[in-house]
C-alpha cells in the first residue's frame, strides 16, 4: 500500500439492534427471535449500555471526524421503544460529531404496535424510515415467513408517508411461485404510495436457513430477467431511477448512508455482530463485534466488544473496492480507487483491460463502470478482481 490521503473518507456509523419476533426462513443476518410474550422484558436498557461502552471504547479510532449518516438495522429496530430510540441518538450525538444535515435511517416492519411507534420515532431524531415489507401478496408473505399481512403493510406506509419526508420500502421479487401479473401487483400497489425510494431484493437462498434446506419453488433464471425487465420499465416510466443494483430513487432520494458503502467510505459498526470499516494513515482495519446478543452486551459491558480485527491485504483490497463501487449504475471516479485503498490504478490495470476487452467494463478512463452487461453478471466480472 503506497499510503492513505491524509484526508480520510467520509464516516457513517451502523447500529445494530439484533433482535425480531420471528426470524424468516430465508434470512441469514444476524438476527435473534426474542420469543412471543417476552417482547416488553426487552432487555433495551442493558442494550443501550453496552451500545454506549461500544461506542466510548470506539471514539479514539474516530476522533475528530464527522458522521454524515446514522443507520440503525436489525433485527426489527422497530420492537426498541421510541423512547430507547431517542436515548440512542442522544447518546450518539453527544460523543461524535453529527452532522446537522445527518441522514438517520430506521428499518422497521410492518404491525400493529410497530406501525403506532411511527411519528414517535420521527420525534426521536430519525429522518428517515427503511420498511420491510417484501410482497403485498398474502400467499407471497405466508410463503416467505412473514408476521404482517397486506393490510399491515399498507396501514405501515401510510403511516410512514404522514410521519417522514422520507421513506423506503423493501421489496423482494423471484419469491416462491411468483408470476410477472403478480411481481406487477406488487409495484402497482407500492406506487400508489409515492415512495421517494424502493429497494428491490431478488430472492436468493442462502446457505444454512431453513430456505436452503428446504428449497421452496422458485422463478427460473429467465423468468426472474424477465421480472428485472419488468422492474426497469415500470421504474423508470414512474420517475425512478436505478442508481444501484437493488436501489431505486426519485430525484434526491437516495441513501446517503448506503452510498458511502459503496463509494468505499468509513463506517464504525456498534451493536451485536456489527462490521465496521476504518481508514487510517498506513491502513485499513476491518472490525467484527461478537455476534450472539447476550455475549456482545458481557463483553462490549467488560473487556471490548470487538471479537476480530483485521487489515486486509493489498491483494484484497481491489476486490473489496470493486464489490462496491461495482453496485453503482454510474460507477464511480477512476481516482477514487486510489484515494480510498492507498494502491495506485495501475495495480488493477491488468483486470480492467480485460473487464472492458469482455464488453463487462466500460472503457471509459476516467470511471470504474459496470456495462448493462456486467451489471446483468455482475458476480462474473467481480471474480476478475478477486486474487488468489
Amino acid at each position: 500500500m503506497s499510503g492513505l490521503p491524509g484526508v480520510p473518507p467520509p464516516l457513517s456509523l451502523y447500529v445494530h439492534l439484533p433482535w425480531c419476533l420471528r426470524k424468516c426462513p430465508y434470512c441469514d443476518f444476524n438476527s435473534h427471535e426474542w420469543r412471543a410474550g417476552e417482547r416488553d422484558a426487552l432487555p433495551e436498557a442493558r442494550y443501550l449500555a453496552a451500545l454506549q461502552a461500544d461506542l466510548e471504547a470506539s471514539l479514539p479510532r474516530v476522533w475528530g471526524r464527522g458522521v454524515s449518516s446514522i443507520f440503525i438495522g436489525g433485527g426489527t429496530p422497530s420492537l426498541f421503544s421510541p423512547d430507547a430510540i431517542e436515548r440512542l441518538l442522544t447518546m450518539v450525538r453527544t460523543r461524535l460529531r453529527v452532522a446537522p444535515d445527518a441522514e438517520v435511517t430506521l428499518e422497521a416492519n410492518p404491525g400493529t404496535f410497530e406501525t403506532q411507534r411511527f411519528a414517535a420515532y420521527a420525534q426521536a431524531g430519525v429522518t428517515r424510515l427503511s420498511i420491510g415489507v417484501q410482497s403485498f401478496s398474502d400467499d407471497a408473505l405466508r410463503a416467505l415467513g412473514r408476521m404482517h399481512d397486506a393490510r399491515q403493510a399498507k396501514a405501515a406506509i401510510d403511516e410512514a408517508a404522514r410521519s417522514f419526508a422520507s421513506f423506503n420500502i423493501d421489496l423482494m421479487y423471484a419469491l416462491p411461485g411468483q408470476t410477472l401479473a403478480a411481481l406487477r401487483a406488487d409495484l402497482a400497489s407500492a406506487l400508489t404510495f409515492a415512495p421517494p425510494h424502493l429497494s428491490l431484493y431478488h430472492l436468493t437462498v442462502e446457505p444454512g436457513t431453513p430456505f436452503a434446506r428446504r428449497p421452496p419453488p422458485l422463478p427460473d433464471d429467465e423468468l426472474s430477467a424477465d421480472m428485472l425487465a419488468l422492474l426497469e420499465d415500470t421504474l423508470g416510466a414512474a420517475g425512478f431511477g436505478r442508481y444501484e443494483v437493488s436501489a431505486w430513487a426519485r430525484p434526491g432520494a437516495r441513501c446517503r448512508h448506503n452510498l458511502n458503502y459503496w463509494e468505499f467510505g468509513d463506517y464504525l459498526g456498534i451493536g451485536a455482530g456489527a462490521h465496521g470499516k476504518l481508514s487510517f494513515h498506513d491502513r485499513i482495519v476491518r472490525e467484527a463485534r461478537w455476534r450472539q446478543p447476550e455475549r456482545y452486551m458481557q463483553a462490549a459491558l467488560g473487556a471490548g466488544a470487538i471479537e476480530e480485527e483485521r487489515v486486509p491485504g493489498c491483494d484484497e483490497l481491489p476486490f473489496e473496492f470493486m464489490l462496491n463501487a461495482l453496485r453503482l449504475t454510474d460507477g464511480v471516479p477512476a481516482t477514487l480507487f486510489a484515494e480510498r485503498t492507498g494502491l495506485p490504478l495501475a495495480a488493477i490495470a491488468g483486470e480492467r483491460a480485460l473487464a472492458v476487452e469482455r464488453g463487462l467494463l466500460e472503457p471509459d478512463p476516467t470511471r470504474l463502470r459496470a456495462t448493462p452487461l456486467g451489471l446483468r453478471f455482475l458476480n462474473d466480472l467481480l471474480a476478475m478482481f478477486l486474487r488468489d
